[in-house]
């Protein structure tokens, strides 16, 4: 008797525990992502550095291109680069376009909803500081006072929501970088930039999507300036191999 109510109580054990299991994995398989989960919070360190840093690293490498091969100008270059564990992406310049890219599972990816950057010196020589303010202060404003205007912010992801697409605003310290004076001289996509290292600042509303699953996602974003009668709208197509 003894044995065999201790063979009944573990193929009772057995039992409960398969039925769990199966549980867990059919609950897992079925239960929604929550879209919050795949993109990094506001005041996360992905990979060891803040948004902020990533964002001016994004508009560092972003104002090297010249007109033709402009992230933004010219979305056959949207994913603009790809070294590292963050991959940058532009915004697309045409409202309601889409476009296709692929990416490796492991990499994350950064883009923004609306940016702007606000950089000196400029050809007017008469825009330049005040007596007694550093560069920071003077450019600062200029970067921070567009973002103030962008209204009827959504990002998703597959079809579901980020919640407070609003919370992820980032203003740059001072910093310089080197950008292409084609986009200046060209394609007049920033007056200022010189092709000699000036200062700036800039401002935006990014994500970095942590490594998506593998498969193919889709994320929307839109955002509206409505003074500027100007809207920010597009979707990814994300092939993730």
């Amino acid at each position: 008797m003894i044995m065999k109510k201790h063979l009944i109580f573990c193929l009772t054990a057995f039992m409960i525990t398969t039925v769990t299991l199966w549980f867990i994995a059919c609950k897992n398989d079925n239960d929604p992502v929550d879209p919050n989960a795949q993109v990094y919070a506001p005041t996360s360190k992905p990979f060891g550095k803040s948004y902020v840093e990533w964002t001016v690293d994004w508009m560092t490498v972003f104002a090297t291109f010249d007109c033709a091969g402009n992230p933004w100008l010219n979305p056959a270059y949207v994913l603009f680069y790809q070294t590292g564990p963050v991959y940058f992406m532009a915004g697309l310049n045409t409202p309601g376009a889409s476009v296709n890219v692929t990416v490796p599972q492991d990499k994350a990816i950064l883009f923004p909803l609306i940016n702007y950057i606000n950089d000196y010196p400029c050809p007017d020589t008469s825009w330049h500081p005040a007596p007694g303010q550093t560069l920071k202060e003077f450019l600062t404003p200029g970067a921070v006072d567009p973002m103030a205007l962008a209204t009827n912010m959504s990002v998703t992801i597959d079809g579901d929501s980020i919640s407070n697409p609003a919370g992820y605003l980032f203003t740059t310290d001072l910093f310089y970088f080197t950008g292409n004076p084609e986009l200046a001289n060209v394609c007049n996509f920033d007056v200022c930039i010189t092709g000699n290292s000036q200062a700036a600042v800039s401002s935006g509303y990014y994500m970095m999507l942590k490594p998506l699953s593998k498969g193919t996602h889709t994320v929307h974003y839109h955002v509206e300036v409505p003074v500027w009668s100007a809207i920010q709208d597009g979707t990814y197509h994300i092939t993730v191999n």
